[in-house]
């Protein structure tokens, strides 16, 4: 049985994906980086060849993500894609007439704009963690509440209250205002919520046309508060898939699909990888003004991939 690897690596969490020909996710699996991602890496596919039956047969690997190319060179993808694809491409597959995406992760946000299956605009945020899940993390650690609570208690505001959103340190100083001022608890953490979407609409999707249907992707989207916080300033139904928090990876997985097509090999190294040693070191090259600093990975000591550079000149073959 045919089977699809994808891996998204984020700089909060990597998310491995292991789907059949026809398109269903066998198994996926939600890690957090903690910093270690050739670790977690080897962890998380160990964890998902234990999960999947014995006769699957991986025909391809793809890898998305801020560390697509270290997973990449690892595991052996058959393609590196960038993440608006990946998340273009799973948003396609199970909602096939999507016009909007709204993608929300821990350290950036984006929005995917399609018409008619085809990417025509997007934007992301790379910069500033207003319009992020960590906006949201510091804010849950200074009220002293698990973030998994958040969307419920912002579900639960009885009086509307507007903080400052534009920065993570104004809108800090700004909650503790309101709290000075008497509002409760589920008030604040509603206020936060608005706050994280105006961001978004005001910044990342700015001149962008939002029509329906609407997919909000990410690990947000677990967030109830926000999503409730979405459609009411957007006037619109979002749908949140079920696979909300693993999407890069499944685009991943259809893209290797879709390459290995046809009968072609895969370069996928197997399982084994997870047994391996990795390390990864970096240089500044100096060859010209641009002082590209390279980095490279090794397997068995041996340099397996770089990048980093303008030019071809440290490409490894």
């Amino acid at each position: 049985m045919k089977a699809y690897l994808g891996i998204d690596v984020g700089s909060v969490s990597i998310n491995i994906v292991v789907m059949s020909e026809a398109g269903d996710v066998l198994t996926g699996l939600y890690l957090r980086t903690m910093g270690r991602p050739i670790e977690v890496i080897q962890e998380g596919l160990k964890e998902a060849a234990a999960a999947v039956p014995p006769d699957i047969e991986i025909a391809g690997a793809g890898t998305t993500g801020s560390g697509r190319y270290l997973a990449g060179v690892m595991v052996g993808a058959d393609v590196i894609k960038n993440e608006i694809t990946a998340h273009a491409v799973a948003s396609s597959m199970l909602v096939p007439d999507v016009k909007a995406v709204l993608e929300v992760g821990g350290q950036d946000s984006k929005i995917i704009i399609m018409r008619n299956g085809i990417v025509t605009d997007f934007a992301m945020n790379t910069v500033c963690a207003a319009g992020t899940g960590s906006f949201l993390d510091q804010q849950a650690a200074r009220l002293n509440i698990p973030i998994t609570s958040f969307g419920e208690l912002a579900l639960n505001s009885q009086a509307s209250v507007r903080i400052a959103g534009r920065c993570t340190v104004f809108a800090e100083s700004d909650m503790i205002h309101k709290q000075q001022m008497g509002y409760g608890l589920p008030d604040i953490v509603k206020g936060l919520c608005d706050a994280l979407v105006r961001n978004y609409l005001n910044n990342v999707a700015k001149g962008k046309e939002i029509l329906p249907p609407v997919v909000f992707q990410g690990g947000v989207a677990a967030n109830v508060g926000i999503r409730t916080a979405f459609e009411t300033a957007l006037g619109l139904p979002v749908i949140i898939p079920e696979y909300f928090n693993i999407m890069g990876a499944i685009g991943a997985a259809q893209l290797a699909k879709e390459k290995t097509a046809g009968g072609n090999s895969t370069s996928f190294k197997g399982f084994a990888v997870t047994g391996l040693p990795y390390r990864t070191g970096s240089f500044d090259c100096n060859g010209c003004s641009n002082v590209c600093e390279i980095v490279e990975i090794y397997e068995n000591e041996k340099v397996i991939g770089r990048w980093g550079s303008r030019c071809a000149k440290w490409d490894v073959i």
